[in-house]
């Protein structure tokens, strides 16, 4: 590199004789090497070495674990060797990434894999736990009886082919319809005046939702045991259930959706306030509809608590056999205690029915999972069918009563909109 300095000068236009020193110009000179730059990394994309890297620790690892269990070591258990292998899995992982790369790239590597890693290992129990029930509900399940009759003329002894669990599923649908049509507006009203509306009073709303997320199921059946049945004497119901999985939903719908708007940018706000509408206009027409997919995806979280809630229920919606379709009158069981009920009886044929209500139960939340995204599911901005033909007649509308305007004024042009 060679380097031309400017010298001291006279600032003539200022009048004054005191000298300005410039900055220092680098020129580099022509047979000067070419700057070299790191190769960007990209964390998303797997090399081979990076793969021969996992080859590697993983073999090496089970081959560590199995020395130290069937040779060196007195150790045994599959637990303690699945963790074995796991750590020396990770320590060498580590050590083999750092052989090539730098710190950074092993920390990005390592914690990559752990995050796979645990995430493989949640979806391997959701398996498990999917697989065990259906299987020991396999004798209940094939029979049509067991979802179209209820016990109503069951005793503990009669076989699979006699009864079912019609009224639990009746008694689930109608508790958990209740609990929604109450859940839905308060805890979207909730979070919309959390985040549109705020004032001193959404501090203390925050905290007590907050509050309630991490309140113990038996306490909200508690609460409407004193207040409802006992307060106002209605008596066990489908109703008083409902109200108690209202209580453990809310929470979980406001939170969810507050988190939701949240992410909503704030320049659409703008936008639409600058074009003349109100801030209910704005919230209703550009907020909403941009936060549908987050706001369907609370509601499937709040749906999901409250569906399988066995404790509120069992305080205060009571145990029936027989089909009970009036919420507000008689108890009415529902899907989680009635599979309750069953496990604790010592018949076999008592404990089959209650795996196969169990496994009816997650058929049941994989079906409003699925009807959830399917009406909330699409992106922002992603129109349905309907709409489109909506706005298409529309459309169609407006060119008609332009084409009418410009007759009328003559062939002239159509007054502007």
């Amino acid at each position: 590199m060679t380097s031309t300095e400017l010298e001291e000068s006279t600032d003539v236009m200022s009048g004054t004789d005191e000298p300005r020193r410039t900055p220092r110009t680098y020129i580099p000179a022509r047979d000067a090497e070419p700057v070299s730059f790191a190769e960007r990394r990209q964390p998303g994309r797997m090399t081979l070495s990076d793969k021969l890297n996992l080859f590697g620790a993983a073999l090496a690892a089970v081959s560590v674990t199995t020395l130290l269990f069937g040779r060196l070591a007195a150790m045994s258990g599959v637990l303690g060797a699945l963790v074995v292998t796991g750590v020396v899995f990770v320590l060498l992982y580590a050590l083999l990434v750092r052989m090539s790369d730098d710190r950074q790239a092993v920390r990005d590597r390592v914690m990559t894999v752990m995050l796979a890693a645990t995430g493989l290992l949640l979806f391997l129990v959701l398996v498990f736990i999917v697989i065990f029930t259906v299987t020991r509900g396999a004798d209940a399940l094939p029979h049509l009886n067991f979802f179209t009759e209820d016990l109503s003329l069951t005793g503990p002894l009669d076989p699979l082919d006699v009864g079912g669990v019609l009224h639990a599923i009746l008694g689930t649908l109608i508790q958990i319809s209740i609990a929604l049509v109450i859940t839905i507006p308060l805890g979207l009203s909730a979070a919309v005046y959390l985040n549109e509306v705020g004032g001193r009073f959404a501090r203390f709303v925050r905290t007590i939702v907050e509050a309630m997320t991490a309140l113990p199921s038996i306490v909200a059946g508690l609460f409407i045991y004193a207040a409802v049945i006992q307060g106002f004497g209605l008596g066990k119901s489908g109703f008083a259930a409902a109200l108690a999985i209202t209580v453990m939903m809310l929470p979980i719908v406001i939170r969810a959706a507050d988190v939701v708007l949240r992410l909503v940018p704030g320049n659409l706000r703008e936008a639409s306030q600058a074009l003349g509408s109100s801030q209910w206009r704005t919230i209703w027409h550009v907020v909403l509809p941009t936060a549908r997919s987050g706001l369907a995806t609370a509601v499937i979280l709040g749906t999901a608590r409250g569906i399988g809630e066995t404790s509120p229920v069992l305080l205060t919606a009571g145990i029936s056999a027989a089909v009970n379709v009036n919420p507000f009158k008689g108890p009415m069981i529902s899907l989680p205690l009635q599979t309750f009920e069953f496990v604790k009886s010592p018949e076999p044929a008592f404990i089959a029915r209650g795996f196969g209500t169990a496994a009816t139960l997650l058929t049941l939340v994989l079906i409003l999972f699925a009807a959830a995204r399917v009406v909330g599911g699409r992106a922002p901005g992603q129109l349905s069918g309907r709409r489109k033909r909506a706005i298409a007649r529309a459309s169609l509308a407006d060119a008609g009563r332009f084409k009418a305007a410009e007759r009328r004024h003559g062939g002239g042009a159509g007054p502007a909109s």
